[in-house]
């Protein structure tokens, strides 16, 4: 669909309404007059006195509607809060015409974010009532009743946490990007250790010094670890051996005294042995993840799994038998070759088994990844969103009936149907990691390839990133440039402590 503007360049607002209300869409800029039978997108920003007002005319599958949208200029001088305003306006003027012309309304309405459970957050926090902040998601905002009441399930678990943390506290990510085999889904850099098994030892050599250096400049910023997640990639990739090095670095390096979760993602049943799991529990991980996606051989094959459903069984009773306190298990709604049957059946499978945690997400379908025929934009025959409506709307009652409540949320771009990721858990066993990264409770100082290091002012909410090397062969070579990341945290971390 063709965009175009008067009065603004406000692109990213109206690139992501376009994908929130017509997802098969990609945005598309003229450099002259847009063809006259083009779908298109006229949005106009207009300012009389102190009144903003979009207006939106937008023409799809040959026919054509309009949506408006006003709000008052803002008092405040700073220009992000007035950017926000126009932004939001012209949102909402282009969802009235979007809507119009579907003859109904997404899911998550007029949200287009990837962390909607922090507007009934930030709403309580102000004072309002938890039904004061859902009727504002289901009337400002458009959100529909289930959604709006995922989001107050998960907004509560996000203030629980919020309170339960304390200002010298942090979280630890590290990440292991390699993995078996490439998920048809992914578009994560990890690398297949079949092909990159010479760099597992030059990467941990790295990172066990990345590990000292964090620890020392924690130490000097007078910070403690709260919470800790290995991730990936696939974690459990290493060899016993190299997890025991790894592991038994962090745990004589860090003070873990105040450490009340520590999570390795195990993910892949193809990579879970005993003997892993030995050294996982006896360096203190408390929470694994056993990551299905599915229990269906035949969507197992069709994404590139190198396991059945066997082996994910055989996998998770290894896991308890050696004593992890805490199970989570991944499914994906809309994988190809599935159906809301298979789901159904994945899903009432992974609940006999009796988890702590089940995440469902959504598919998305990610640039550079197999199903995106790696970027080239042949993917296979998908699941339709309403079947995924149907996976989803069955997942919310089973998962209920089990006890479980969903703790954290969050949404991404080319998700089928527009629909979202639910982190569900019964109660006492929400992930304070999971909530802190989605919600940008407190900083999360982030070790190996790809992490990303959030440095959260609490007085402001304003974040600074500092990025790892995404990729195993320029880690390696990048030891400067981890150690200055470490320093700036520290700083950053010490500024706060001390109140500047």
């Amino acid at each position: 669909m063709y965009l175009t503007f008067q009065g603004h360049d406000c692109r990213y607002a109206a690139e992501q309404m376009l994908l929130t209300l017509f997802p098969e869409e990609r945005p598309q800029y003229a450099g002259g007059p847009v063809p006259p039978e083009a779908d298109h997108a006229f949005l106009r920003l207009t300012q009389d006195g102190e009144r903003l007002t979009a207006e939106a005319q937008v023409r799809w599958q040959g026919r054509s509607a309009a949506g408006e949208a006003d709000a008052p200029v803002p008092p405040e001088d700073d220009p992000l809060v007035r950017d926000r305003v126009r932004q939001r306006v012209l949102k909402l003027a282009f969802y009235r015409a979007g809507t119009a012309l579907l003859g109904r309304e997404p899911p998550w309405g007029a949200l287009t974010g990837v962390r909607p459970v922090k507007i009934p957050t930030k709403a309580m926090e102000r004072g309002l009532s938890p039904a004061q902040a859902e009727a504002e998601l289901t009337g400002t905002y458009r959100v529909s009743p289930g959604r709006a009441a995922l989001a107050m399930d998960c907004a509560k678990a996000s203030l629980a946490a919020k309170r339960s943390l304390a200002p010298d506290e942090v979280s630890l990510y590290i990440g292991i990007p390699f993995c078996p085999t490439r998920c048809a889904y992914c578009s994560f850099v990890s690398a297949d250790v079949g092909r990159a098994l010479k760099l597992v030892p030059a990467f941990l050599d790295v990172l066990t010094q990345e590990v000292d250096w964090t620890a020392e400049e924690l130490r000097r910023a007078g910070c403690s670890v709260r919470s800790i997640y290995v991730g990936g990639g696939t974690p459990t990739t290493l060899s016993a051996p190299q997890l025991d090095r790894l592991l038994g670095r962090v745990g004589e390096k860090f003070d873990l005294s105040r450490c009340t979760e520590y999570t390795v993602e195990a993910g892949r049943p193809d990579t879970i042995t005993a003997e892993k799991l030995a050294v996982l529990r006896r360096h203190g991980a408390q929470r694994v993840s056993v990551n299905p996606q599915t229990m269906r051989d035949s969507v197992l094959a069709a994404m590139g799994r190198a396991h059945t459903a066997a082996d994910i069984l055989r996998s998770y009773e290894l896991v308890r038998a050696a004593g992890i306190p805490c199970v989570n298990m991944d499914l994906i709604a809309g994988l190809p070759q599935d159906d809301p049957e298979g789901f159904q059946s994945s899903l009432d499978q992974v609940l006999a088994l009796g988890p702590e945690n089940i995440t469902v997400h959504t598919l998305a379908m990610k640039k550079g990844s197999r199903l995106m025929g790696g970027g080239a934009g042949h993917g296979p025959v998908l699941p339709t969103a309403e079947d995924v409506d149907q996976m989803l709307s069955y997942a919310w009652s089973a998962l209920r009936a089990h006890g479980q409540t969903p703790y954290y949320l969050y949404r991404q771009k080319y998700m089928s149907g527009s629909f979202e990721n639910v982190g569900w858990s019964l109660p006492g066993w929400e992930s304070l990691y999971n909530i802190c990264m989605m919600e940008e409770l407190h900083p999360i100082l982030s070790l190996g390839g790809g992490g990303i290091t959030k440095l959260i002012d609490p007085r402001t909410g304003h974040i600074d990133r500092i990025s790892n090397p995404k990729y195993p062969h320029e880690y390696v070579n990048s030891l400067e440039k981890l150690r200055a990341g470490k320093r700036q945290a520290a700083d950053f971390l010490l500024a706060i402590q001390q109140g500047r």
